[in-house]
């Protein structure tokens, strides 16, 4: 499908959010949030794959999208965007785990460092999270170009793709939030706990 850079996870991890558009934005009553930020979702999903496939994305996508198919519609730029946001946790997690820390000299890139000293899965700040993964990116892709293979993450976060990005974290982190607090057990009342013999 001229997608060069899909890996089955990634694709897995695209799929992955179509379903967790069902249960943190519709479900949730997030519908309209998501919607100021994504689009309006109920233009007609066939029409819109339709012309995507006939006429290709605008020439300037790259400002407001993560990817070209990603422009189709509301509901693939979301899953699109959710995927990216979990390479980008998972990738940073990973390099965490390793303690891979990116500090070049300032005067080659200006200082673009980062060092991964946190979860990114439980991190409340977005922004930390982009400012380690762009160092991280700009390095790996570095790499990657020495063995003259493609970038591993070829890929522009403009400041549109990154509100994108943080409001699927803030999506994530309250959704963990209310799934925690649901999961939490109930204390019993008087009446339960002396049917139980407890008092």
């Amino acid at each position: 499908m001229g997608e060069p850079y899909r890996t089955l996870l990634g694709h897995f991890r695209h799929e992955v959010g179509h379903y967790f558009w069902d249960v943190l934005v519709r479900d949730a009553g997030k519908l309209e949030a998501c919607r100021a930020v994504f689009g309006d979702d109920s233009q007609d999903y066939g029409e819109a794959l339709k012309r995507h496939y006939e006429q290709g994305p605008p020439a300037d996508w790259q400002d407001n999208f993560v990817s070209a198919y990603a422009t189709t519609h509301p509901w693939e730029d979301f899953a699109e965007t959710w995927a990216h946001y979990l390479h980008i946790v998972d990738t940073l997690e990973m390099a965490s785990e390793f303690g891979i820390e990116v500090n070049p000299p300032a005067d080659q890139i200006g200082g673009l460092t980062a060092r991964v000293t946190f979860d990114p899965y439980v991190a409340d700040d977005f922004g930390a999270i982009v400012n380690a993964w762009l160092p991280f990116t700009f390095a790996m892709n570095s790499v990657a170009r020495a063995m003259g293979t493609r970038d591993l993450y070829p890929f522009i976060l403009t400041p549109p793709v990154i509100h994108k990005l943080g409001f699927i974290h803030d999506l994530v982190r309250q959704g963990g939030r209310d799934k925690a607090v649901n999961l939490a057990p109930e204390r019993p009342n008087a009446e339960q706990q002396e049917a139980a013999g407890a008092v």
